[in-house]
């Protein structure tokens, strides 16, 4: 696998609690010199120290093996990508690459800056790149990311060439690929080192820490998953966002948002991002000792339908598609979203009726027409009826499962009032579980669940991102959701390089998804931050990119 790492520092990966720590309260009396580096020689403009506080989890810091935000925070921080936000545009540019065009209708050819090198002092070449995008294809068709990889995100890319050391060519199956670029910069896209990772198996967490496997903004130090990881600036970096602010920052992982929230307002943190708990923020809000800073607002929360084993799904005894369609439909009609909207969030999040959510170009409320009382309210009278006509004996049995670690606190009063709203239509019995994440995220795609939250947190600002990982034949969801049209459609749209067409193919795709029901989407949500007085830099990373950067945030 990878061959012998030229090591500048020994890494720690099992720490004790006491060191752990001690560790957290030493990086808070981080100092700076004259000329902009810290004691051990971090990048020039880096100084002074950050404890960050999150419950956001990972899953696995190995970019093909996960697809949530907890695991993506960290990839952005230590991993290299070929295309980048700059911080307050959701607008991509080269990052480690000195240029990035398309060469040909299915060529785009990106061209990297010379003498790259990762943090173990292996080189960062063309080579990588290629073993990176081939590993992904690999490892997401064999199902070796156990369906939790980023993979669909790559159904347009046929092949990669590395021509010479510093030149990468891409070659796609449809012309005109108006999302690729922006696909470089989502989490199928962090580039890792070849003599490190597996190149088709998932490497662990371990490894990828002590061999040193990072070009980005800052390197991993210490990784304690899930509890503590520390991150110091790389020196070496040469990409888009410059160097980091902080020389260093300890991300502290919370098991209770209110635990989090006492540490912020106590000032035993600096920062504390996803999530707290909507009526903590509104109390935060009234604090003096801190700052809640607000950015604009790509997350949904949304309901899965698993067609295999929901009720009436395509494996279960009483398999008929009629009557799934109907259940599906009388869940859509139930639901009311500014119920949940006001009373668990207090309008933290605002309700959502279609796939896309407001603010994107291409978005409808599709799901305000068809279903409920036309205006965005439930409608049980509908709901009856559409059972009946489908023959369906009520009340409906319904398996429904959310996690309670990983949407924030909020979570089990949302899905409890879900539970009350269904059951209050007479329409439906719930059963309602609960899983933390890191089970939760294989049990959802191993047929555990037959309805089950998720949410969702953009990758990169366009439609297509709400489209293509839930929706194609082969998606992220894993529910089992086939549509060929729909299928065919979202490949299009994404080649349409017409604006007012492309457009058009969104609506009809939402159109057609909202018929079908795979989802049922309820929640658009903001981006919120809490900070100490004197942090800074917070607005800059809240920004339509979707992407929380550590290298924006300084402290005093």
């Amino acid at each position: 696998m990878a061959s012998p790492i030229r090591s500048r520092r020994r890494t720690m990966l099992v720490l004790s609690a006491f060191t752990v720590t001690a560790l957290a309260l030493a990086s808070c009396s981080g100092s700076n010199t004259s000329d902009g580096k810290s004691p051990d020689g971090n990048a020039k403009g880096s100084s002074g120290s950050l404890i960050i506080g999150t419950t956001d989890k990972t899953t696995t810091i190995d970019p093909a093996g996960s697809y949530d935000n907890g695991s993506f925070v960290v990839m952005n921080q230590v991993f290299p990508f070929l295309m980048n936000t700059p911080y307050g545009s959701p607008d991509v540019e080269p990052d480690i690459a000195d240029s990035a065009e398309f060469t040909g209708p299915t060529e785009y050819t990106v061209t990297l800056k010379p003498g790259l090198k990762w943090a173990n002092g292996n080189d960062l070449t063309s080579s990588d790149v290629k073993f990176t995008f081939d590993r992904q294809l690999a490892i997401f068709a064999s199902g070796a990311d156990d369906g939790n990889g980023p993979g669909s995100l790559l159904y347009n890319l046929a092949s990669v060439a590395a021509p010479d050391d510093t030149t990468v060519v891409f070659t796609l199956k449809t012309p005109d690929d108006q999302v690729f670029p922006q696909i470089l910069s989502s989490p199928a896209g962090p580039i890792v080192d070849e003599e490190v990772f597996a190149a088709d198996a998932l490497t662990s967490d371990a490894d990828i820490v002590s061999g040193e496997a990072f070009a980005g903004p800052y390197v991993i130090t210490s990784f304690d998953q899930n509890n503590l990881v520390s991150y110091e600036a790389n020196p070496d970096y040469q990409g888009l966002l410059g160097p980091a602010k902080s020389a260093k920052v300890n991300v502290k992982y919370y098991a209770e948002a209110s635990n989090l929230k006492l540490e912020i307002q106590e000032g035993n943190i600096d920062v504390a991002f996803r999530s707290l708990s909507a009526t903590d923020i509104a109390d935060l809000r009234k604090n003096d000792s801190v700052k809640v800073v607000d950015g604009p607002g790509g997350e949904i929360r949304y309901i899965v339908f698993n067609f295999d084993t929901q009720p009436f799904g395509t494996k279960t005894t009483e398999a008929d598609p009629a009557k799934a369609l109907a259940v599906r439909q009388a869940v859509a009609d139930v639901i009311n979203r500014k119920e949940i909207s006001d009373q668990v969030y207090k309008g933290t999040y605002t309700p959502l009726y279609s796939y896309v959510p407001a603010g994107l170009t291409g978005a409808t409320e599709v799901l305000k027409d068809l279903y409920g009382d036309g205006s965005g309210g439930p409608d049980v009278d509908k709901a009856t009826k559409a059972l009946a006509d489908a023959g369906v004996t009520t009340p409906v049995a319904l398996k429904l499962q959310y996690s309670n670690d990983h949407y924030g606190p909020s979570s089990g009063d949302e899905y409890a009032l879900i539970k009350d709203q269904l059951e209050s239509s007479k329409l439906f019995s719930v059963d309602l579980q609960t899983t933390e994440w890191v089970q939760y995220s294989k049990d959802r795609t191993s047929d555990v669940y037959p309805l089950f939250q998720l949410g969702w947190f953009p990758d990169y600002s366009d439609a297509d991102n709400y489209l293509t990982p839930f929706f194609l034949t082969k998606n992220f969801l894993g529910n089992h959701y086939d549509n060929s049209a729909v299928n065919d459609k979202i490949l299009k749209q994404a080649s349409t390089p017409d604006k007012d067409a492309r457009t058009a193919l969104i609506e009809e795709i939402q159109a057609d998804v909202a018929a079908d029901l795979s989802t049922v989407p309820y929640l658009q949500g903001a981006q919120v931050a809490v900070v100490g007085t004197s942090v800074k830099g917070a607005e800059d990373t809240l920004d339509a990119s979707f992407k929380f950067r550590y290298g924006a945030l300084s402290k005093g």
